[in-house]
C-alpha cells in the first residue's frame, strides 16, 4: 500500500476486517442453521423409514391372508402373496403420498422387486445393502453431501440419506427395503433464510465501513489539527493553539502540544529577550570605545593628559567586553549540558576556602565571613561547578552588604542530599523582584541605584549550574535585613 493516502489505506482495511468479522459471523450462523436443518432432516428420515417399514409389514401381511384364502400353495402361494404385496405397497404408497420420499424393495438377491420411481434404485449401494440383509439390522447411507458453502451461492442441497431396512417377504424369504428421504421442506427454509441473511450481511459490510470511516475522519481530522500546530511552530507562529475538545487521549494528546507551542513560545521570547539585552549590554562598552577613539584621534596626540584618560577608559570597557562576553559564554554551555565530573570532596572546606578568597577580594568593605563547622561533609560531584556556584553567591552577596556587615556560610546533610545557604546582612530584596532575580540581564532598580557593577547574569548563570547538576536553588529576602540564598544538591554515594 505505499503510495496510498492514509484515508485509503483505513478504506481498505475497514472493508477487509467488515468483510472477515460479518462474513466469519454470517457464516457461523449460517452453519448453526445448517446443522439444526440437517438434524431436522435426519429425525425426519428416521421417522419415514419406520412408517414405511410399517406400511410394508401391512402389505405382506395382507398378500399372505389373500393367498391363504385362495388355496394357494407351493411356488404358486409364493407368487401370488409376492405380486399381492408388491400391490398392495404399491396402492398404499399412493395412498399415504410420502412427500419426498421414494421407496425400492429388493429381493433375496438383492434384485429389485418394486419402486416407487426409477430415481429410488440406488446401484451404488449395493454394499450397504448386503450389508444390512447379513447383519438384519438397518443401515444408513449418505447418498448426496453437499458443501458448506454451496447455500450461500446457489440452492442449499442437505445432506440425503438412505436408509436400507431388512424386511421379511410375502412368500417367505428376505430383502431389503431402500427408504430414500429427500429433505426438501428444510431446504426450502434454507433457501427462505438465505437471501436475507446475504442482505443483512451486505448491510452490515456497509455499516461497519461507515462506522469505521466516519471514526476514522474525526480521527484524522484531529491530525490535521496537529499538523496545522506543527505548521504554524514552522512558521514561528507560536501565539496560535490547537483546539481541545473533550477528555479523550487526542485531547490530551492536543493539551501536550499546546504545552509544547507554549514553552517554544516562552523559550522564543526569553531568546529574543537575550538577543536584545546582550546587545544593549554591548553597545555601552562599543559606544564608550568607539567615542574614545575619536577622542584619541581628534586630540590625543596633542593632549596626553586627554590620550592617558582615553587609553584607560578604553581598557575599562574592553575588560567589560571581556567579561561579559566571559558570562555570555558560561550561560550558552550551562543551557548546552554541562561536562560533570565526579569527585568526592568536602563542601565544608571549599565553603571555607571561597570564603578566604572572597574575604581578600573586599578587603576595604571590612565584611566579616563566616563560615560553616570544621566537621567534614563529604558528597560526590563536581566541586569545580559547586565552586562557581558558590562564588557567585558570595561575590553577589558581597556587592550589595555595606560596611561592616556579615556574611555567612552554613551547610546542612542530609539522606539523600546536601544544602548550603549563603546569607548576608545586605540591603534586601523587594518581594516584587524576588520572581526575577535568576531572569538573564535583569537588575533591580535598587542595585541600579546603587550604582552596582555586573550584567545580571551571574545569578542566571548559578542557577543554570545547579538545574543541571540536578538540584535547586531559592531565594528568600527581607528588605533591610539581607538576603539568603539556598543550594540543595544531590549528595551522591559519599
Amino acid at each position: 500500500m505505499h503510495g496510498l493516502s492514509l484515508r485509503t489505506r483505513t478504506l481498505i482495511i475497514s472493508a477487509v476486517l467488515a468483510a472477515l468479522i460479518t462474513g466469519g459471523t454470517s457464516l457461523a450462523s449460517y452453519a448453526i442453521i445448517l446443522d439444526a436443518m440437517s438434524k431436522a432432516a435426519a429425525r425426519d428420515t428416521v421417522q419415514v423409514a419406520e412408517t414405511a417399514a410399517k406400511v410394508l409389514s401391512v402389505a405382506i401381511a395382507a398378500a399372505e391372508n389373500a393367498a391363504a384364502t385362495r388355496g394357494e400353495s407351493g411356488t404358486s402361494y409364493r407368487v401370488v402373496a409376492r405380486d399381492n404385496m408388491l400391490a398392495t405397497l404399491s396402492s398404499r404408497y399412493a395412498q399415504l403420498g410420502f412427500a419426498s420420499t421414494e421407496l425400492t424393495l429388493y429381493d433375496e438377491d438383492l434384485q429389485p422387486m418394486w419402486f416407487s420411481s426409477p430415481a429410488a434404485v440406488l446401484d451404488d449401494e449395493r454394499g450397504d445393502r448386503a450389508k444390512a440383509l447379513s447383519s438384519g439390522r438397518a443401515v444408513r447411507t449418505s447418498v448426496e453431501a453437499p458443501t458448506l458453502l454451496g447455500g450461500l451461492v446457489g440452492a442449499r442441497r442437505l445432506d440425503v440419506t438412505a436408509v436400507h431396512i431388512p424386511t421379511e417377504l410375502a412368500g417367505g424369504g428376505t430383502g431389503v427395503l431402500d427408504v430414500v428421504y429427500r429433505p426438501l421442506a428444510e431446504e426450502a427454509l434454507i433457501e427462505e433464510v438465505r437471501w436475507p441473511m446475504l442482505s443483512l450481511m451486505a448491510l452490515s459490510m456497509i455499516l461497519m465501513v461507515a462506522l469505521m470511516q466516519s471514526s476514522m475522519a474525526w480521527v484524522l481530522g484531529l491530525v490535521d489539527d496537529l499538523r496545522q500546530g506543527a505548521d504554524a511552530i514552522d512558521a514561528g507562529r507560536l501565539h496560535e493553539r490547537l483546539s481541545v475538545k473533550g477528555d479523550d487521549e487526542i485531547a490530551a494528546l492536543a493539551q501536550s502540544v499546546n504545552g509544547l507551542i507554549e514553552r517554544l513560545e516562552r523559550r522564543a521570547d526569553a531568546q529574543s529577550r537575550f538577543v536584545a539585552d546582550a546587545s544593549h549590554e554591548l553597545a555601552t562598552p562599543v559606544a564608550g570605545i568607539r567615542g574614545y577613539t575619536s577622542i584619541l584621534r581628534a586630540w590625543g596626540a596633542d593632549d596626553p593628559r586627554i590620550r592617558d584618560e582615553a587609553i584607560d577608559a578604553i581598557d575599562r570597557e574592553s575588560r567589560r567586553m571581556a567579561r561579559l562576553t566571559g558570562d555570555l559564554l558560561n550561560l550558552l554551555h550551562a543551557d548546552q549540558g554541562l561536562v560533570l565530573k565526579t569527585e568526592r570532596f568536602d563542601l565544608n572546606a571549599l565553603s571555607r576556602q571561597q570564603l578566604a578568597l572572597s574575604a581578600s577580594r573586599w578587603l576595604e568593605k571590612d565584611i566579616e565571613y563566616v563560615g560553616p563547622d570544621e566537621a567534614p561533609i563529604a558528597m560526590v560531584g563536581d566541586p569545580d561547578r559547586v565552586e562557581d556556584v558558590m562564588s557567585i553567591l558570595l561575590d553577589n552577596a558581597s556587592k550589595y552588604t555595606p560596611v561592616g556587615g556579615t556574611i555567612s556560610v552554613t551547610t546542612h546533610r542530609h539522606r539523600e542530599t546536601v544544602t548550603f545557604d549563603v546569607e548576608d546582612t545586605g540591603q534586601g530584596i523587594p518581594e516584587a523582584d524576588l520572581a526575577h532575580v535568576f531572569d538573564r540581564f535583569y537588575r533591580s532598580e535598587v542595585s541600579r541605584a546603587a550604582g552596582e557593577g555586573g550584567f545580571g547574569l551571574g545569578l542566571a548563570i548559578a542557577k543554570s549550574i545547579v538545574a543541571s547538576m540536578g538540584g535547586d536553588m531559592s531565594v528568600t529576602s527581607v528588605v533591610g535585613r539581607g538576603t539568603t540564598f539556598t543550594v540543595a544538591l544531590p549528595r551522591g554515594r559519599a
